[in-house]
């Protein structure tokens, strides 16, 4: 009777907000599921050793019979039981939830049945009279799954009857504002209170340490000298910490706005562990980020609006990316868009933003023509709000079949730095790479400022990277815009001048002066370096010695330098088919490091250098491994010497990733690799075969790619 009065309801149109136990019939007919619902057996993952969780982001015990399925809420995994105070909802579709659960799915614009993926006429509504004897019981998660489990609220929660509110969809709900400016307000905020930034004091130790450093200490007066090497060295202040919580630094917090891909080929392991990082992301985020997640496959969709991670933000940012689901094709230029739009149309502002991008595979919208070809035109898929804005978008490229080049055009025209995801255990490894920068930004809108200060002196060039220098009137000026540093993050500057010959008596002779302006993004300051730094060389009549001595800090930047050169050369070969000549380029780059100063000193930057251009040899070997991995490997490695910051690269594993890393993101990549599954390792009773342990990088087969 139970299941012909649901179906007539249906066919009527009527409202299924009462719950109808289920009969006999009802549990006979298994429900229709899709590849990305709550599974009731284990995933199945070849290589891993670990357990891996479903897509959902959620795993069952084995014991679980698949009869099971329809007194399961596949939203939170509790069993359904009436009589015990559970509001439960039953969808036209015939798929029932506690009406807590898909109350809070539906908020966040879901109006399609985690199940079946039906699209719901009706949804129901959370009534704000409405209450009950008691709520939902507190979720039981398995101990492999701390860190993705919602946590309990101290306060009370809300609670429904047995009978809530259901309107119309078309006639209460929209699934997304036209604007986005519905972020959660800052102004409640009593920093000094409760987080420890205690006005009386700056939101950094120290101020920016700024030092300069000649090739050589002398020139004869005689001689000129083309292409004379100046190294400017910036360090940034350490975060302060507050002295009532010595622990909490005080520090900028971070409006982050997380675009990921869920597309068909998503399905699976890779979800499932994107929502792992996405779990040790938004329990890493303080009471003052704040976090926004865009969802993208065939289009984009706002699934969580830009709020607090206060506990109760945590708990709901959990369940949407919870409830994220797989399916559809690739539109990374839509998903842009929309993430983009959360931070240009927000009402309020924390004082740092950025955007996380995640994707495996290839743009199948705005990078392909009617006729199926691909086109190159990669500025095409950044949204002209992005580069406006200068809003940072750090891209991820997953497994083997993402389009590499693709990836770092966006990350580099943003001003975001391009990591590759080689092995599926890595990825909240890198995430917390990338955050652990983001959540200690002591340094913002930094421009260093160069002028000359002897008459006959030109700036030749400046190696910069991928900053922006000006050059001033007659050269003799110049400027580099750095913008933002992490705390103790360093930046290196080589300024080529032409050294002249010079009559006089004088015995030194002044280069250059360097300034450094920036704002402290705590104390909302601006900080003037007037006096940073000035260069001085002797101008002897005779060499005081026979050999100059070279700079060990000017040669070491050079070796550096040479090598970003050499990989970037390679790349071109590579890409032209020419991987001999690739591999002999970066070859002859390994020989010349050796033979260095910093090379014959034994110097670990030149050792990590080698290692790099070694390693680069390799995934040159053949056109099927450059393809497979070579490019994404090389074009990290721009991108990290490019903006000197760290990126992921490969499994993570070796030395060269550890490049350009501050402590801040050591530290969150070791609380990433020193986790059992969400409990760290210290508080865990298991033994140590129980916890998680670094492996071999377990890369994605590749695909063939279109051509």
């Amino acid at each position: 009777m139970g299941s012909k009065w649901r179906k007539a309801k249906v066919a009527l149109g009527l409202n299924l907000c009462l719950y109808v136990p289920k009969t006999l019939e009802d549990s006979s007919s298994p429900p229709r599921r899709s590849d990305d619902t709550v599974s009731l057996s284990p995933v199945i993952v070849q290589r891993p050793t670990t357990p891996v969780p479903s897509s959902s982001g959620l795993r069952l015990p084995r014991s679980m019979s698949k009869s099971s399925s329809k007194k399961t809420c596949a939203i939170c995994l509790t069993a359904m039981k009436a009589g015990q105070g559970h509001a439960i909802f039953t969808a036209e579709c015939s798929h029932s939830f506690h009406f807590q659960c898909i109350t809070t799915n539906v908020k966040h614009g879901n109006q399609i049945c985690p199940v079946c993926r039906a699209k719901w006429n009706e949804i129901p509504l959370q009534s704000p009279n409405a209450k009950a004897k008691s709520g939902v019981k507190p979720i039981a998660r398995p101990r492999d799954d701390a860190w993705m489990s919602i946590p309990p609220r101290r306060s009370s929660p809300i609670q429904y009857t047995s009978r809530p509110d259901c309107l119309r969809v078309s006639s209460i709900f929209n699934t997304e504002p036209a604007v986005f400016n519905d972020d959660e307000a800052l102004e409640h905020q009593d920093r000094s209170a409760e987080s420890g930034l205690e006005k009386s004091k700056p939101g950094v130790t120290g101020t920016l340490e700024v030092k300069t450093y000649p090739e050589i200490s002398e020139v004869v007066r005689s001689v000129s000298f083309k292409d004379f090497a100046v190294l400017i060295n910036l360090k940034a202040p350490t975060a302060s910490r507050s002295s009532s919580n010595p622990s909490s630094s005080s520090r900028a917090p971070v409006d982050l706005v997380t675009v990921l891909d869920v597309s068909g080929s998503m399905a699976g392991t890779k979800l499932a562990l994107l929502k792992r990082a996405m779990g040790f992301v938004i329990q890493n985020l303080g009471p003052f980020d704040r976090l926004s997640v865009i969802s993208f496959s065939s289009t984009a969709r706002r699934n969580f609006p830009l709020r607090l991670m206060t506990e109760t933000g945590k708990q709901e940012a959990l369940q949407a990316v919870n409830s994220l689901v797989s399916n559809g094709g690739t539109n990374i230029a839509e998903g842009l868009k929309k993430g983009a739009r959360v931070l240009i149309d927000r009402r309020f502002k924390n004082p740092v933003s950025s955007i996380v991008l995640l994707s495996d595979g290839q743009d199948t919208y705005t990078m392909t023509s009617p006729n199926g070809s691909r086109g190159t035109d990669y500025k095409a898929l950044l949204p002209k709000e992005i580069n406006g804005n200068r809003i940072p978008v750090h891209a991820f490229g997953f497994g083997a079949d993402h389009d590499a080049s693709l990836m770092h055009s966006i990350a580099e025209n943003s001003g975001g730095t391009f990591s590759f995801i080689e092995s599926e255990t890595v990825i909240q490894d890198a995430f917390a790479q990338c955050i652990g920068g983001l959540l200690s930004v002591v340094v913002q809108e930094l421009c260093v400022k160069i002028d000359c200060i002897h008459h006959l002196l030109r700036i030749g060039s400046v190696k910069a990277g991928s900053y922006r220098f000006d050059n001033g009137p007659n050269s003799r000026t110049g400027s580099i815009a750095v913008g933002d540093l992490y705390a103790e993050e360093e930046r290196n500057f080589l300024v080529n001048l032409d050294i002249p010959i010079v009559d006089g008596v004088s015995d030194l002779m002044s280069l250059l002066k360097v300034r450094c302006v920036y704002k402290d993004p705590v104390t909302k300051e601006t900080v003037n370096l007037n006096n940073s730094g000035e260069v001085k060389i002797l101008r002897p009549i005779v060499m005081t010695e026979r050999r100059p001595v070279v700079s060990v800090e000017v040669d070491r930047q050079r070796i550096r330098l040479r090598a970003a050169e050499a990989i970037s050369e390679a790349r071109v070969l590579a890409e032209r088919g020419d991987l001999t000549e690739a591999v002999s380029v970066l070859e002859t780059c390994r020989g010349v490091l050796t033979e260095s100063v910093s090379g014959r000193a034994g110097d670990p930057l030149c050792i990590t250098l080698c290692a790099e251009l070694k390693e680069t040899q390799e995934r040159m070997a053949s056109r099927q491994v450059y393809e497979a991995s070579g490019r994404a490997y090389v074009l990290a490695g721009l991108s990290s010497h490019s903006w000197q910051r760290a990126t992921a690269r490969g499994d993570m594993s070796d030395t060269t990733t550890t490049s350009y890393q501050t402590q801040s993101m050591v530290d969150m990549v070791n609380l990433s690799q020193t986790m059992t599954f969400g409990m760290p390792i210290a508080s865990s009773t298991s033994s140590p075969s129980a916890q998680r342990k670094l492996r071999q990088a377990l890369s994605f087969p590749a695909r063939p790619r279109p051509r």
